[in-house]
């Protein structure tokens, strides 16, 4: 550029160079190069002799392959053919051979541009174990407003595709026009001349709701690019993974649990395309979805059963536990295998899966005890419980005072009201602690008659004030009545 711009100042070959310190042909050289170019330097062309004898070859491989060879199985075939190069080489040689084709064959997409309230997609995702379970997290979102709902299951089977599927509408707040998705079997039983044959009951189910179940074409990523956004970024904050740090789930309630706080913290903030968050947009998409029937779709959740007062329902003569909270409700039951799925479909925010058991027979109930809540103490359980200031004062002197009144009360010791107010008046002279291990020590002992307290009190070092003598228990200062046989007769 200096020998350039010391040409057009001084207009002559000899004193360009004598001004930029070169030779007179130099400054020909590069003048007559910018005058061929039409303006400006030439773009330098890097000559590789010894792959462009095989470009031809390469150009070959790479139409053949619709431009998808790896450019080190080209360079071994090329070492085949005599090739002296290097695999560096190779791999350019490739690569502009790659851009040369796709220039020429690649597919030329148009942004979709979306509608409120038109359309939905929806895509499964591998997901955590739980309790050593696999588990499928489905991925549901609105094309306009770009609001994510994730649901977690247990499998793709049509009854829980129908459960997750209400489930997001319900979050959605309505129904749009349209439901896309994989050809997954519940969705697509067979292709005919390219044209995906529906599964019947998936028909039925968006029928029930008002929305068009539509499949994705295969091998398409513009019609499955935000769906599988969804599923990745679900798998990413949920799956446990050395990157995220997550921890294992203890139970399917905890999975749920996160999943909704993913979508709440992903609904909420700014998207990266619109500028808005998702939440915000769907105040306004709501407008244009359809409203959805109060009942949901139940045709494929199997037989109804009553919930008994005893939080348990009959199929095939065999009783299963529930959650107690739904006692009096309607569950849907059916068989899954070797399992049996119990669903909850008037829950307020959709159908939901509230229990699994293994499949048995009459006469051998499946009862779990989570479905209960914590079972009162029985016979042998039972602990002192405080009714009375004096009761309660005597229980708060320690663990040793509820363990003696236990052990005192089954042996059926006498004038329990009296020692334990003895043993509140102890400790108050004496302390808590320290009457508090001489009861320990009498219901070890298994001492509860009079005045053992206080013996064991000063066995132990303590100076016991004495209380007024009474009766021995056994012996007793009134007079009989044996003298009055006869009055009267």
């Amino acid at each position: 550029m200096e020998i350039l711009e010391a040409f057009d100042l001084t207009g002559t070959l000899r004193g360009a160079a004598e001004l930029a310190g070169c030779d007179h042909k130099t400054v020909a050289h590069w003048v007559r190069a910018r005058d061929e170019a039409g303006g400006g330097l030439p773009v330098a062309v890097r000559r590789r002799p010894r792959v462009d004898a095989f470009a031809e070859k390469i150009e070959e491989w790479v139409d053949r392959s619709r431009g998808r060879i790896r450019a080190d199985v080209c360079h071994q075939r090329l070492l085949a053919m005599g090739y002296l190069g290097s695999e560096r080489t190779t791999r350019r040689a490739v690569a502009q051979a790659k851009r040369r084709w796709r220039a020429e064959h690649g597919r030329r997409t148009r942004p979709w541009v979306t509608e409120p309230g038109l359309w939905m997609q929806w895509d499964y995702g591998d997901g955590p174990k739980v309790a050593g379970r696999s588990t499928v997290l489905f991925c549901a979102w609105l094309a306009w407003s770009r609001f994510r709902v994730i649901v977690p299951l247990w499998d793709r089977t049509m009854p829980s595709v129908v459960m997750a599927l209400d489930r997001a509408l319900r979050a959605f707040g309505g129904a749009p026009t349209y439901a896309l998705t994989d050809n997954e079997r519940t969705v697509s039983i067979d292709h005919v001349c390219g044209l995906a044959v529906r599964n019947p009951r998936i028909v039925s189910v968006g029928r029930h709701y008002g929305l068009t179940v539509a499949t994705c074409v295969p091998s398409d990523p513009e019609s499955k690019g935000g769906s599988e956004a969804t599923v990745r970024i679900a798998r990413a904050d949920l799956v446990s993974t050395e990157h995220n740090l997550g921890g294992e789930y203890a139970d399917f309630g905890q999975l749920e649990d996160a999943c909704v706080e993913l979508c709440d913290r992903v609904n909420t903030r700014e998207h990266r395309v619109t500028r808005r968050a998702p939440a915000v947009m769907l105040a306004e998409e709501r407008a244009r979805l359809h409203p959805l029937p109060r009942v949901p779709h139940t045709v494929c959740f199997g037989q109804t059963r009553k919930v008994s007062w005893q939080s348990t329902i009959s199929v095939g003569g065999a009783i299963y536990s529930v959650p107690s909270t739904l006692v009096d409700e309607r569950v849907w039951a059916r068989s899954d295998g070797d399992e049996l799925v119990i669903v909850h479909a008037d829950s307020p925010g959709g159908p939901r899966e509230i229990a699994r058991h293994a499949l048995t027979t009459p006469g051998r109930p499946s009862i779990r005890d989570e479905h209960y809540p914590p079972r009162p103490p029985g016979a042998l359980e039972r602990r002192p419980r405080a009714g009375t200031l004096e009761e309660q004062a005597f229980l708060a002197i320690g663990p040793g005072a509820a363990e003696w009144l236990t052990r005192a009360a089954a042996a059926g010791a006498v004038r329990l009201r009296r020692k334990i107010a003895e043993a509140v008046a102890l400790a108050k002279l004496h302390g808590s602690d320290q009457v508090d291990q001489a009861l320990a020590a009498a219901a070890a002992a298994g001492r509860f008659g009079e005045g053992d307290l206080a013996a064991i009190l000063a066995h132990r070092g303590g100076e016991v004030i004495e209380f007024p003598a009474r009766a021995s228990e056994q012996a007793s200062l009134q007079r009989s009545t044996r003298s009055w046989e006869g009055f009267g007769a």
